[in-house]
């Protein structure tokens, strides 16, 4: 795992704060009548209005700017002018940004208009989920402490943690090593890694109503749950540092 200097801890902060700003745009514009095609345009165009490149956009051949994934669907979900958002929706939007060589990456889960009672617990427990892992990347801490802040918390208010998806390092490649488990695995050698200042990653737990056994559909892309049951994605940039962490893709 390759440690981060100052230098490409700004560059990284600079591509966080674009994810940032396109999530406020997102949110914003998430309402009913629109189309995640919509959202990818207005995604790709403040990207570049701000010097980024999306990261998504052709990366093993993904379509869009950004991932756009409905209700039952967790992640990959592909924009399209064809999908309109109506209320009640839940959307999980994934943001990327490569600026001058270095990714920033964020995924949140918006409610469309009024939402029911188990999308909004969804919704709430996956986002604490997020930010009880990220309590422990402090330094001297492990990857274990992460997964296991992230699985405790979300069994016990009786969902599932996904196990197929994992969080990862990040800087100048989108996905570098490790892969950061959300639940703790026996066989995980990366649970007992110990977090480091300079280390930089994405910790974004995935969260299903029902089990968390996923598959993919007809389009490659779109990961949905076997039982077809709602889904929840929160995910931040995290940089180590002397002192704690740093949320990189939070807005300033």
């Amino acid at each position: 795992m390759t440690l981060k200097g100052p230098y490409e801890l700004s560059l990284m902060r600079s591509a966080g704060q674009i994810v940032a700003e396109v999530h406020q745009a997102i949110k914003q514009a998430v309402k009913p009548g629109v189309t995640t095609g919509e959202l990818n345009r207005l995604a790709d165009a403040l990207i570049r209005k701000r010097n980024g490149v999306p990261s998504f956009l052709g990366y093993n051949g993904f379509p869009a700017s950004i991932c756009a994934s409905i209700n039952d669907e967790l992640v990959h979900g592909i924009p399209s002018a064809r999908r309109m958002l109506k209320a009640g929706d839940i959307i999980s939007v994934d943001v990327g940004v490569i600026y001058k060589g270095f990714h920033g990456d964020s995924a949140w889960t918006y409610p469309v208009g009024e939402i029911g009672d188990e999308a909004k617990r969804l919704l709430a427990v996956t986002e604490q989920s997020l930010y009880l892992a990220i309590e422990q990347v402090v330094p001297g801490r492990t990857f274990g402490d992460v997964a296991a802040a992230i699985q405790s918390y979300v069994e016990a208010q009786g969902f599932s943690v996904v196990r197929e998806y994992t969080g990862h390092g990040i800087g100048r490649q989108m996905h570098e090593e490790p892969q950061i488990l959300h639940y703790l695995h026996p066989d995980d050698k990366v649970r007992h890694w110990i977090l480091r200042p300079g280390m930089t990653i994405a910790i974004e737990p995935m969260v299903n109503a029902g089990t968390w056994k996923t598959k993919v559909l007809d389009d490659d892309w779109t990961v949905v749950p076997e039982d077809r049951r709602l889904s929840a994605h929160f995910e931040h940039t995290l940089a180590v540092t002397d002192h704690g962490v740093e949320i990189l893709t939070r807005s300033r």
